[in-house]
């Protein structure tokens, strides 16, 4: 019965918490080799981009993926370059395109962890996918704030390329926050054209470089996408963006949430927005 996934709702605060006890029979560490190298249990033959199911998933139903950004082992998103970053996104849509047209899938995440003090126990450059039943509840929020980017950051503002524009947010409660947006309405990444998806490679490789460069050393991150449900709905007001946060308030030092910010759910950020955002800028 432990090892059953078991999802569960705290009946006062309505806080969903999935239990899953497999997930801590998973190594932390291949034993031998990286499994996505090529030749590795994960990718035996060559490849540029990559997907498969999850063995160690924190849901059933092969509703968890894993997705191969590149061969090389030691590469970084930012260094595979537009071409390289522009070949992900569209395994991004593809899978996104594919998971939806499942009747049982309400919402696609799309995601990445970077770093061992984020919790990937690889290095090797990847993200995930994870396929909800349901709408997840930040998400959910989100939608029904009807979320747009503000088009006019001021002292927020980071960097632009073509119709994209990366901001610091206005109250993140991460440190290191960043809000990448098209300005121009685009539900999810199915939906991006060809131009829209070079535009967002461009920007990704710029601002994570920046963030690679704030402190001199690879910036441990967790990166999303937020986008239209798949759930059949209508969902005139979704307006696809991607954040970027890190735990770190200067390098090697992270953030530890306290006690009065859980308790409460507000919290208190050591980084001015305004001047990471000057930071940033001063790093293109």
């Amino acid at each position: 019965m432990a090892d059953q996934p078991d999802v569960r709702t705290d009946p006062y605060l309505g806080t969903v918490v999935h239990v899953v006890g497999t997930r801590q029979k998973r190594p932390n560490l291949p034993n031998t080799g990286c499994p996505f190298c090529v030749g590795g249990r994960e990718a035996p033959e060559p490849y540029t981009v990559r997907w498969f199911a999850n063995r160690w998933p924190a849901m059933p139903d092969e509703r968890c993926e894993v997705v191969l950004y590149t061969p090389e082992h030691d590469a970084t998103l930012a260094s595979l370059g537009v071409d390289g970053v522009r070949r992900v996104i569209d395994l991004w849509a593809d899978r996104t395109t594919a998971l939806a047209e499942r009747d049982d899938v309400a919402y696609v995440l799309v995601f990445e962890n970077r770093g061992a003090e984020v919790g990937a126990t690889i290095a090797h450059p990847h993200g995930q996918i994870y396929a909800y039943d349901h709408i997840p509840a930040r998400p959910a929020r989100l939608l029904a704030a009807n979320w747009a980017p503000g088009l006019n950051p001021g002292e927020r503002f980071v960097a632009e390329h073509g119709d994209w524009l990366a901001s610091v947010p206005f109250a993140s409660t991460y440190p290191i926050a960043l809000s990448l947006a098209p300005r121009e309405q685009v539900p999810d990444v199915v939906s991006l054209t060809s131009q829209a998806r070079d535009e967002l490679a461009a920007l990704l490789v710029d601002v994570l470089g920046r963030l690679d460069r704030l402190y001199d050393q690879p910036l441990p991150y967790m990166m999303w996408l937020n986008q239209r449900p798949t759930d059949g709905g209508a969902w005139p007001h979704a307006w696809l963006n991607i954040e970027i946060v890190s735990p770190w308030r200067r390098a090697g030092v992270p953030r530890f949430i306290a006690a009065a910010e859980v308790a409460c759910e507000e919290y208190f950020n050591p980084v001015i927005p305004e001047v990471l955002a000057e930071q940033l800028r001063e790093l293109g």
